[in-house]
């Protein structure tokens, strides 16, 4: 159950995601590749990502901690522990000045999970463990863990940088340890680069094993919808992303660039 973890402790919107995304792995190392094969699909949350209206800001609220975890929009994390326990970044509400968070219980999407509205220095209880709501974006959720063992569970080094697919690739997908943070980085173009993803192109796919697609473009309204998979979890789901709306993967950041028929171009804009 989510809530809150002492009596101190004290975004949206309504739609359905229909479309599935594709789990895959790329097994070696090296840059970016189009691939298809893998895992088989797994369903993102129904209710989640970037409203259709631009947000209003601020894109940030908070300082993200150095030993956080990030939590993408619409998509969700494995926190230690076993099994599905996780949380996801559901929803977001932002009013000009402030913003706060829905976070829904569990790695995946189910029926019926617990859910708790949060705000930047927030303490919550998830799988049993407890967090600190270091930072909230429009993008991502930052949670610091309270206790040394999640933490060390979080930074912990995996047995190797290769991915093998499915749940074997949690260690890659949901940690903070340096080395896996600096090999998913290493994936993609280079700071000031574009990365090009294309609708209906095959899954761009990377050697730790996140996948991304591009589930539409809509040239009409200047929105596109992109999302990511790793270790078979939808790690992320942006939904009505704009040009100029800044989306995370893996730890790297960009800022969308060029929506086009068939096409979303990004920047990278972290090192």
């Amino acid at each position: 159950m989510l809530r809150p973890a002492s009596k101190s402790s004290t975004y949206g919107i309504a739609g359905t995601v229909t479309a599935a995304l594709l789990a895959l792995a790329l097994s070696g190392c090296g840059s970016s590749s189009d691939g298809t094969g893998g895992d088989g699909p797994t369903t993102a949350a129904p209710a989640t990502t970037q409203a259709a209206a631009k947000d209003k800001g601020p894109v940030c609220v908070g300082k993200a901690a150095a030993d956080g975890l990030h939590v993408l929009r619409g998509g969700g994390f494995r926190l230690p522990g076993g099994g599905d326990g996780g949380v996801q970044y559901d929803s977001a509400t932002a009013d000009g000045t402030t913003r706060t968070a829905t976070l829904r219980e569990g790695a995946s999407y189910a029926d019926g999970q617990k859910q708790q509205v949060v705000k930047p220095g927030q303490t919550v209880t998830l799988a049993g463990h407890a967090y600190t709501v270091s930072q909230i974006c429009s993008y991502r959720v930052v949670l610091e863990p309270q206790d040394a063992k999640d933490k060390a569970a979080l930074a912990a080094a995996p047995t190797s940088l290769q991915s093998k697919g499915g749940a074997a690739d949690d260690g890659l997908c949901f940690s903070t340890n340096p080395s896996v943070l600096a090999a998913a980085a290493k994936g993609f173009p280079a700071h000031g680069s574009t990365l090009s993803l294309l609708r209906n192109g095959g899954v761009k796919t990377f050697p730790t094993g996140l996948s991304i697609t591009v589930s539409y473009v809509d040239t009409r309204t200047g929105t596109a919808g992109v999302g990511a998979n790793c270790a078979g979890i939808p790690v992320a789901v942006y939904k009505d992303v704009r040009v100029g709306d800044t989306v995370e993967f893996a730890g790297v950041l960009f800022k969308v660039s060029e929506l086009a028929d068939g096409v979303v171009r990004m920047t990278r804009t972290s090192a």
